[in-house]
């Protein structure tokens, strides 16, 4: 937008310009060449009277004199003729015969037709002429060959200040465009940035509100408005989770303490309907503890602090902790290469995704399957991935497997939650990381973090 802005105010400054100088060349041009006209005309009309007096009392000392003294002074030939060609006249080398042309339309009592106005670049010479006499009675004729080289020349100079002066003004204009378009630019890049963060996670995210257009101050300030109201509106969200989560606790322990207490009076008959009782109540244990989890990895969108661990060492560690239940449902747990790296993660937090992504990954693989975890450092990215070779996911649901409760239609019956990928999207979103999830060749499932680094523990 700051091109498209910038290119519409410079074109207008450019025309604008333009639409000034241009008219502004031409009556400079035509006014220089009107003066040459005019000083030339003044010249033949001071020549024809000293040739009609010459003619008249036949002496033409005085004509020649003044003649021979105007060329020698500008430079500029003339000839003067009587009535019958006969030259009476020529200096400078200028002879009769090489301006019959003009003679004869003197002669007649034609008068010099207008000059085309000169340009710096024009060349030759101007040649002017006159009828000698009273207007009814042409006597003679006089023709003068004028040099354009200075009224060239200052045509050139005053064109050179026009347009010292045309781009001293577009200067000024892309100036004044570039200070325009900040004014109003600035402000929208600022709201952008504050979009962009608060899509991102941010919370309570501001921008100023004291530059740019008043429109634009009065959208920045609704815009900050609106920050506190989805901070506020989340933050109630959390509280309503975590409180929720703790209330039910200890309703939920008490029911757990009644159900245990029933083991000893449970007939043969009621047995599995007790099994499945207990496996209810452990799967709301199970659910609390996701939404205490997801409350506050909500929190950490608001409320992250910079703290870093060594990758490897989290990731090791949660392999092994994970590699007997691995082994229980028949799956190999193996490490494709870990590089080591410090991240902009707390330990806690990473090891909680670690512990989500394996948990998936052993739970729905299947026996048979392989579960490998990578680890690579890049210069400012460090990307962590889990995959394994299991049935996987459609692209549908893998576009829906980082949602709140969703869990595929083969799984509803396993146990879990559907709030694994959730909170560790959550967690690593906090700490400006991403989290993506993409099918596996030829099959299979592949979850990949892309995690801060930073250069220091």
């Amino acid at each position: 937008m700051r091109r498209r802005l910038l290119l519409v105010l410079l074109s207008f400054s450019v025309v604008a310009v333009a639409g000034f100088a241009a008219p502004l060349l031409r009556a400079t041009a035509a006014e220089r060449t009107q003066q040459l006209v005019l000083a030339r005309t003044a010249d033949l009309d001071r020549f024809a009277a000293l040739a009609d007096h010459a003619f008249g009392t036949g002496d033409t000392a005085q004509l020649t004199a003044e003649a021979d003294r105007y060329t020698a002074l500008y430079g500029e030939p003339l000839v003067v003729v009587d009535t019958n060609r006969a030259p009476v006249v020529e200096t400078g080398g200028l002879r009769a015969v090489d301006v019959a042309e003009p003679i004869d339309k003197a002669l007649r009592n034609e008068l010099a037709g207008p000059v085309p106005w000169l340009r710096p670049w024009s060349e030759g010479e101007l040649i002017r002429y006159r009828p000698v006499g009273d207007g009814t009675r042409v006597t003679g004729a006089v023709v003068l060959r004028a040099s354009v080289q200075r009224a060239t020349q200052d045509i050139a100079g005053r064109w050179a200040l026009i347009a010292a002066g045309a781009l001293s003004a577009l200067v000024v204009c892309g100036l004044l465009a570039l200070v325009l378009a900040r004014w109003i630019l600035r402000p929208l890049a600022e709201l952008r940035a504050g979009v962009r963060a608060v899509g991102a996670g941010s919370r309570r995210e501001r921008v100023p509100v004291d530059a740019g257009p008043p429109e634009l101050r009065e959208l920045a300030a609704l815009f900050n408005r609106m920050s506190e109201a989805v901070a506020d509106a989340d933050e109630q969200q959390r509280r309503l989770v975590a409180d929720a989560s703790h209330q039910l606790r200890n309703p939920l322990a008490a029911l757990r303490l009644r159900v245990d207490a029933l083991e000893r009076r449970i007939t043969p008959e009621g047995t599995d309907v007790y099994r499945s009782a207990l496996d209810e109540v452990a799967r709301l244990e199970s659910l609390l503890d996701r939404l205490l989890a997801l409350a506050t990895a909500d929190r950490g969108t608001t409320e992250s602090t910079v703290e870093s661990c060594e990758v490897v060492a989290v990731v090791t560690d949660r392999i092994e902790a994970w590699r007997s239940a691995a082994e229980a449902a028949g799956i190999a747990l193996r490490e494709a290469g870990l590089d080591h790296g410090v991240v902009g993660l707390p330990a806690d937090d990473l090891a909680q995704i670690v512990d989500v992504l394996l948990d998936n990954a052993i739970k729905y693989a299947g026996a048979g399957a392989t579960v490998a975890v990578r680890c690579e450092s890049g210069a400012d990215r460090c990307t962590l991935t889990v995959s394994d070779t299991g049935p996987g996911l459609s692209d549908e649901e893998i576009s829906l497997a980082a949602q709140r409760f969703w869990r595929a239609g083969r799984h509803r019956g396993s146990r879990g939650s559907g709030l694994g990928l959730a909170i560790a999207d959550q967690l690593v979103t906090a700490r400006g990381g991403s989290l993506h999830i993409e099918g596996a060749q030829p099959h299979g499932l592949s979850v990949w973090l892309g995690l801060p680094v930073r250069e220091e523990a």
